[in-house]
């Protein structure tokens, strides 16, 4: 296999990393209390999900 016979210069190693950064993940809005919530999991704050409790939350 063929190997580098010299090594990239910081410019070129960062063009190449240029897209490698983290992205952040949407929110959706809670139904039943407004709070805003990470796709495809329940609530932390009422503890609904699709409608319906699916998990007891302490309210304090």
């Amino acid at each position: 296999m063929p190997n580098p016979k010299r090594r990239h210069s910081r410019s070129r190693t960062g063009k190449r990393r240029a897209h490698d950064h983290l992205t952040l993940t949407n929110a959706s809005v809670c139904s039943q209390c407004g709070a805003s919530v990470v796709p495809h999991r329940a609530c932390r704050s009422c503890g609904y999900y699709k409608g319906r409790e699916v998990i007891e939350v302490d309210s304090e």
